[in-house]
């Protein structure tokens, strides 16, 4: 595997701009140092922390960035890698027969199984031929804007037959995956950032802050001071360094989904990337959901369950897994679970 560290900065990015303790409150002997990556999982990741040296931090950094390659790859759906038997290997072959898999795949597939039962279907990476046919239509209008147009209604309910976890046989003593139902396809955008940050940061040192596209995971306070965390919730309208909010965090993990994040535009019409299962169109209740979990997965899981749910049984979803909300709506309105003021900064 290539190793390559992208960029080595001082400046935070993304959801982390902006937030930085000042320098005055550095301990003698560390430093805060800042890694970010653009080769995982299509959008950028940055990785903050303290440490006595430049060289101590860029191992620490590197060793993160392989370990959520080895992720990215395995989970990518779109692309081939030499020696890896990936999820698009999965999808293109286990309509036929069993698909013998990595561990890791076994283990995201059995999570994203118990969430689908948990979220009741609204979790569901089983809609992968719908959701293929989004992303198409999202990719053709983006390259074509004028020619921009929305995927066939009946295409869309086709699809939908194809779906659900009952059609996918995991054999967890084989190591195999294999499907019922040869039309069946998996995307596990919903969670597979989110499931991988958890994986890596289990073993990664105390006192680290990191994002992938968003999806932001402290593995504990900052060794200097041994203060928190500050994480922005980003205004859906604003640029890329406005917020509505930000907020303290020591360990576990902020997510946010949004209609800004992945869109296009249909007769003045913008359409995001969060598929509401029973309609099988972007969902229409939130412009942003941010969640606030101990692990990174679920919390990833639970912004989308959340997105295409109403407040009510949103909060029933928070309950049931000790999770934490707030809610954006199309007029700017925000709403929050009962514990989310509590990690509010400004």
């Amino acid at each position: 595997m290539k190793k390559q560290l992208l960029a080595l900065a001082l400046a935070a990015l993304t959801a982390l701009a902006g937030c930085s303790a000042p320098a005055a409150a550095e301990s003698p002997g560390l430093q805060r140092y800042e890694a970010s990556f653009l080769t995982l999982f299509d959008t950028v990741t940055t990785i903050v922390g303290y440490a006595d040296s430049e060289e101590t931090f860029r191992a620490e950094a590197q060793a993160l960035h392989d370990d959520l390659l080895e992720y990215h790859q395995l989970f990518d759906i779109y692309n081939d890698y030499p020696g890896v038997t990936n999820l698009k290997v999965v999808n293109d072959r286990a309509g036929a027969e069993p698909v013998k898999v990595d561990g890791r795949i076994m283990d995201l597939l059995l999570f994203c199984r118990t969430l689908w039962k948990g979220t009741d279907g609204r979790v569901d990476v089983t809609l992968g031929s719908v959701l293929s046919l989004w992303h198409d239509a999202r990719t053709a209008g983006i390259d074509d804007p004028e020619h921009a147009a929305l995927p066939n209604a009946d295409a869309l309910r086709a699809a939908a037959e194809h779906t659900g976890f009952d059609a996918v046989v995991l054999d967890e003593a084989a190591s195999t995956v294999a499907f019922t139902d040869p039309a069946l396809r998996l995307d596990v955008g919903a969670v597979a950032k989110g499931y991988a940050v958890e994986r890596v940061c289990e073993n990664a040192p105390d006192g680290l802050l990191v994002s992938v596209g968003g999806n932001v995971r402290a593995t504990g306070p900052k060794p200097v001071g041994d203060s928190p965390w500050v994480v922005g919730v980003r205004d859906p309208d604003g640029g890329g360094e406005d917020y509505l909010h930000t907020l303290t965090v020591e360990t576990g993990s902020v997510v946010t989904s949004g209609d800004y994040q992945r869109y296009y535009t249909v007769n003045g019409v913008r359409y995001h990337h969060i598929i509401d299962p029973d309609t099988l169109f972007p969902a229409g209740y939130w412009r942003s959901v941010t969640i606030l979990c101990t692990d990174s997965g679920l919390a990833d899981g639970l912004s989308t369950a959340l997105y295409t749910l109403d407040q009510a049984a949103g909060q029933a979803l928070l309950d049931r897994y000790g999770a934490e909300a707030m809610w954006l709506d199309a007029q700017g309105q925000e709403f929050f679970s009962p514990g989310f003021s509590r990690s509010i900064r400004t």
